[in-house]
């Protein structure tokens, strides 16, 4: 059998965020950094030197140029939401493999024809949530799939907030309308929305109630908010999501055996090493509670950025070299978390009111 090739790697935008995944990109065995583009040349040069890409990586003046490039295989793509769609559309037509951030669209229908245009071209598709790619979290998976040692779920918690300057509170991309609309609900409140998910095995609740304390900004996008998620059966999720709170990031998962502690879920303190903690009840009486609690320690080889790229890369070798098909997990997965974003800011534009899930 024919050697893993190395996959080629094309950035659209010079954006802060794509730092990460630059570096991601390189430090990543099976991929290389191939092209910048941004809609200058000279900003686009400025950001290779700024962040020591190496002198084989092109730069490009235009986001059409690194698409025209037959020698990338697959595009980051961290432009503001409003652009993404026209973007993913072009990349996938020239069939490069899309790596998208999140939120990935401004609606499930938006999101659909992204799809649509990834699954027509016959090109992998994944967003760039990190945090899925981390062994720790394939760890916790176990853990909540256990029926003797976690039970049935019976609720789930998440949070994740952080208190921005006034700087982006003004000129930030995430809170203008146009650009990234859905504000702290499509930024923070994706993952806190992906860890219920997560913990239901990707199971849509059957409705959604937001808070009726969600904050706005005068043009009308989400800089804070909160909902539950109801399931069927009587599972509930609870999050909240903020950019104007203290920092804040933990998920608990609570089963009718044991409970799910993690702190630091979305991005882990360390680089090399991750940690949750599960509780077990031990032998509590109706006076006298114990419980067990166990910290598991989980090693990774690479940052949880670099192990998504790993993971990309790979599917995108398999297609190019193998023939194998997309692997669909990753746009079922994206597209749940944007079909509860959808009822949860319904709700909070109906002043709280209960949202059926589609």
């Amino acid at each position: 059998m024919a050697e893993p090739t190395t996959v080629s790697y094309g950035i659209l935008g010079c954006a802060e965020r794509a730092k990460k995944v630059a570096k991601a990109i390189l430090q990543a065995p099976n991929s290389s950094l191939g092209a910048i583009g941004s809609r200058s040349i000279d900003k686009a040069k400025d950001y290779a030197q700024a962040n020591e890409f190496p002198p084989s990586t092109k730069v490009y003046g235009s986001y059409d140029e690194v698409l025209d490039d037959p020698d990338i295989d697959a595009v980051y793509i961290p432009l503001p939401t409003g652009l993404r769609l026209h973007w993913v559309v072009k990349a996938a037509e020239k069939k490069k493999h899309v790596l998208l951030e999140k939120p990935v669209a401004f609606t499930v229908e938006e999101l659909d024809k992204i799809l649509s245009a990834c699954e027509c071209n016959g090109v992998q598709f994944m967003d760039g949530t990190m945090w899925l790619h981390h062994p720790r979290t394939t760890s916790m998976e176990e853990f909540l799939r256990d029926p003797l040692r976690f039970g049935q779920l019976k609720e789930i918690q998440s949070t994740l907030t952080w208190k921005v300057d006034e700087n982006f509170l003004k000129n930030d991309i995430r809170v203008k309308p146009e650009l990234d609309g859905l504000g702290a609900l499509g930024d923070a409140g994706w993952y806190c929305i992906g860890a219920s998910l997560l913990a239901t095995d990707y199971e849509l609740p059957k409705y959604v109630t937001a808070q009726n304390n969600a904050v706005k900004n005068e043009a009308g996008v989400i800089l804070s908010c909160e909902a539950s998620l109801h399931w069927d059966d009587g599972r509930s999720g609870n999050f909240r999501c903020s950019f104007i709170s203290d920092w804040s990031m933990g998920m608990t998962a609570t089963g009718t055996n044991g409970t799910l502690y993690v702190m630091d879920y979305v991005i882990p303190f360390k680089t090399d090493v991750a940690s949750y903690t599960t509780k077990l009840p031990g032998n509590s009486t109706e006076t006298e509670p114990k419980e067990e609690s166990v910290t598991h320690i989980v090693k990774n080889e690479l940052p949880q950025e670099a192990l998504m790229i790993k993971e990309f890369s790979s599917l995108v070798d398999g297609i190019k070299r193998l023939g194998l098909p997309t692997e669909k997990k990753w746009q079922t997965i994206s597209r749940k978390i944007h079909i509860v974003i959808d009822a949860v800011l319904a709700s909070i534009d109906r002043g709280g009111e209960k949202v059926e899930v589609p």
